[in-house]
């Protein structure tokens, strides 16, 4: 619930921030309505950084591909005892 309290309160001072702008204008009022948007896209390029980051930053984890490809195999074992085709090894 914190959370959502602070999001909320973020941005009543933006639209705060947004609405004097627009009142005293100090910036050409063109310039002012398109905040918004500039905001919402700069939004999006963060988010697309931070997923780009995180998938540079992965972590290969040799064992658990190991565990991964027993785990493969003994599932395939198991579908074929079901009758199942899997498919070539």
């Amino acid at each position: 619930m914190k959370h959502i309290v602070k999001i909320m309160a973020l941005l009543v001072a933006l639209s705060a921030f947004w609405i004097s702008l627009l009142q005293t204008s100090v910036l050409p009022e063109s310039y002012t309505w398109l905040l918004p948007f500039y905001f919402i896209v700069s939004l999006g390029c963060y988010g697309l950084l931070m997923v780009g980051v995180g998938l540079m930053r992965f972590p290969t984890c040799p064992q658990e591909a190991i565990l991964l490809q027993e785990d493969i195999v003994e599932a395939k074992g198991f579908l074929k005892g079901k009758g199942v085709d899997v498919g070539s090894d």
